[in-house]
């Protein structure tokens, strides 16, 4: 019959295993993105997981004798736990100033620099092999904490805390509202293992830092996954498939007593600034409308939705009481892209024009942008 201790290492054991099969997964369906600079760091961090849970779930295995006990074989694997911690806090750090277009992550020399605390990890975990500062086995072979063991913790929390830190920033950064869902998901991803660290720290025989780990792994993953799907990633607005889908599921349900309209918006002139001036300018032309637009219906009185339709066209489906008030908010928009142009002081003129069409019960989509679209080239030829 299996004693208790023994029982305890197969139960840790599998809790583990299920946290190492969760981001295997998740490593081997990102495996084709490894070429992308932040995915490639994303692809980091799951390595970097993998080798502190096969680490820790060894050494329990070694401590509660399930398999032969080595002194220094254990030292060896407690080494490559603690390593393989700092480094997956590192590169958490890059990938998420990378998700944030951090301008930090476009000069190398400054990536290279911020590895500085793991460079001081990797010597004091050299340090230990013959010291003990940080942890160690006795005389009669059992694992010991040194009188810095806490050390360790700390210098991999750095670049959790300067993480959240940074990614808190930016969800109050004007410029950044398109990004505030994943800067507040990126904020917060952190203190989930952070405390889950602390309590195994305090509790070293409560596998929760792995499961924890991986979970977050997951929503991240997830999260990702999901804006691949409905977000324009140039915009961060919904893409025409994530249109579609709430028009076919808002169109049906109308608010009592509010009227639904499609606003279908394009660029004046828009071939002429890429001819111009190149596609990189275009796309901060696009990106300009785009932040116009989240501007003008933030102060809209109902939530309207936005998308990138395509090119240089947008879609927004909004609530209103009527017309009057539709014209309000495109003269809102209008007035915050006259005042982002001035900000960006670019050299052409940057205008859109607005085509309006009232939702009819059993109007297709394709139907009313139709109808939108005439009205628009009606405002294009008044201009």
């Amino acid at each position: 019959m299996l004693n208790m201790q023994t029982l305890y290492a197969i139960l840790y054991c599998e809790i583990n295993l299920a946290a190492i099969a969760v981001i295997a997964v998740i490593r081997y369906k990102t495996m084709g993105l490894a070429q992308m600079v932040a995915q490639r760091n994303f692809a980091m961090t799951i390595d970097c997981q993998m080798l502190f849970f096969i680490t820790d779930t060894l050494s329990v295995m070694l401590r509660c004798g399930v398999l032969p006990y080595n002194p220094v074989f254990l030292l060896i694997l407690k080494e490559l736990y603690f390593f393989a911690t700092i480094l997956m806090c590192y590169f958490w750090f890059v990938y998420f100033e990378h998700l944030q277009g951090s301008p930090f992550v476009k000069n190398r020399r400054r990536v290279v620099l911020s590895s500085f605390l793991v460079w001081v990890m990797g010597i004091l975990l050299i340090v230990n092999l013959f010291t003990g500062i940080l942890f160690y086995t006795d005389a009669s072979g059992v694992y010991r904490r040194g009188p810095l063991f806490i050390v360790q913790y700390l210098l991999a929390y750095v670049y959790i805390l300067v993480s959240c830190i940074r990614a808190l920033i930016g969800v109050f950064d004007k410029k950044k509202a398109a990004q505030k869902g994943q800067l507040v998901l990126l904020s917060l991803f952190p203190v989930g293992p952070a405390l889950a660290g602390i309590i195994q720290f305090i509790y070293p025989q409560l596998p929760v830092a792995c499961v924890m780990l991986s979970t977050c792994t997951l929503i991240l993953y997830l999260n990702w996954l999901d804006e691949m799907i409905s977000v324009d990633p140039l915009t961060r607005l919904n893409n025409r498939k994530q249109l579609k889908y709430y028009f076919e599921h808002s169109v049906p349900n109308p608010v009592e007593g509010v009227q639904q309209y499609l606003m279908l918006i394009d660029a004046n002139k828009f071939k002429k600034i890429n001819d111009t001036y190149g596609h990189i300018e275009g796309d901060k032309a696009i990106m300009r409308i785009a932040d116009a637009l989240r501007a003008g219906c933030r102060k809209h009185r109902y939530r309207a939705n936005i998308a990138r339709y395509g090119g240089d066209e947008f879609v927004i489906l909004a609530n209103a009481d009527g017309v009057e008030m539709l014209e309000a908010l495109k003269s809102g928009i209008n007035e915050e892209l006259t005042k982002l142009n001035g900000e960006a002081a670019a050299p052409y003129d940057l205008t859109i024009s607005i085509g309006l069409a009232k939702v009819e019960q059993g109007m297709s989509l394709d139907a009313l942008i139709a109808e939108a679209d005439k009205e628009m080239y009606r405002e294009k030829r008044e201009r």
